[in-house]
């Protein structure tokens, strides 16, 4: 009996001992961050180190961007893989396709938990709420980029890549929707802009505010988006080889039909108009916007001010033309929602739902 009690005994301690020991291995084990590269000033160069404009974007390659950020060892387990080398004003609903549909192959393997893609900060916000739209998972998905290039002074590429790569790789960032993290900061990619030509601080959601901030090497969220995402998204674009054609014409006095006919002539299955105000529509634009409607064409009402609801039947009678409001999305976002919304529907009672939902 004696001897049974001491085996027992013996046999729970080296069970204690192996469970700390893995418990300690898991603790200490890096996450598996991919970074995706598609150019941008993150990776661009220039003449000399006092270049700040004028310089030449996607020129450095993926593994020299890792390489020069030595850090990265420490907080992760960083492969990386060229999507593509653009500059970002080129990117296209090809390129998104591209991008989204390696995206979720990569986050479905076991051995990725996280993702972060570099890109140019022109068109930053756009593909990171077309990739917070389509990806179909919970794990961090992270865009990142620089307002100076690679060879400038206090570039601020390095730093905002191992702060998305810390964001990529943290718990706390899981469930959250696809990230914009630069300048120390987070935002959703539903809500933040590009709101400065050249400042550092140019990413900034600015009524709703920003998700958290980076500091000392870990996240601090604060709040976060309630607004459908990634994993709870309808849309899904693995089997899509083509986006339907969606425009913006923008509002401005003096504003006359030329852009809606252009449009309407080239193709377009739906279109975005940038109004003043409230998404306010002058008389001529109207006339060619429910001309166009009367054709099957689909109209969403944004506004050019940046802030703020659109208000559906407040600036036109929109049960009555049969348009659609924007809510809170810029006119740039609000195209991608639409494209994706003509995915699945061309009824306006459906497209308002998801523009309420998302």
């Amino acid at each position: 009996m004696l001897h049974r009690n001491i085996y027992r005994q013996v046999l729970m301690l080296l069970c204690a001992i192996l469970f700390t020991i893995s418990l300690v291995q898991a603790q200490g084990k890096l996450p598996n961050v991919m970074v995706l590269a598609t150019g941008g000033t993150i990776a661009g160069t220039g003449a000399t180190s006092t270049t700040t404009v004028g310089y030449t974007a996607a020129t450095v390659a993926v593994d020299r961007l890792i390489t020069a950020v030595p850090e990265l060892k420490k907080v992760a387990n960083v492969k990386g893989e060229q999507v593509f080398q653009i500059a970002s004003e080129n990117i296209n609903n090809d390129s998104w396709l591209k991008l989204a549909k390696r995206v979720n192959t990569l986050l479905a393997q076991k051995d990725v938990d996280g993702i972060v893609v570099t890109h140019g900060t022109d068109t930053i916000e756009e593909t990171a709420y077309f990739l917070n739209l389509v990806v179909k998972s919970r794990k961090p998905v992270v865009i990142v980029g620089a307002m100076r290039p690679s060879t400038a002074l206090s570039a601020d590429g390095p730093i905002n890549l191992y702060n998305a790569v810390l964001l990529a790789g943290s718990r706390e960032a899981r469930g959250k929707g696809v990230l914009v993290a630069l300048n120390d900061q987070i935002n959703a990619a539903r809500e933040v802009t590009k709101t400065n030509t050249s400042t550092l601080d140019t990413f900034k959601t600015p009524e709703l505010g920003l998700l958290g901030y980076m500091q000392d090497n870990r996240p601090i969220f604060y709040r976060q988006s309630t607004r459908k995402h990634t994993a709870d998204s309808e849309f899904d674009v693995m089997q899509l080889d083509v986006l339907p054609q969606v425009d913006i014409v923008y509002g401005y006095a003096n504003v006359n039909r030329i852009a809606v006919d252009a449009f309407m002539a080239a193709g377009a299955k739906g279109i975005i108009y940038a109004g003043t105000g409230d998404g306010s529509l002058a008389d001529p634009v109207k006339s060619a916007l429910v001309e166009a409607r009367k054709q099957g064409v689909i109209i969403v009402r944004s506004s050019r001010v940046g802030q703020g609801i659109v208000a559906r039947n407040g600036e036109a009678n929109d049960d009555e033309l049969d348009f659609v409001v924007s809510d809170t999305l810029n006119p740039q976002k609000a195209r991608i929602l639409l494209m994706l919304a003509l995915t699945k529907t061309i009824n306006t009672k459906d497209i308002q739902r998801i523009f309420y939902a998302y």
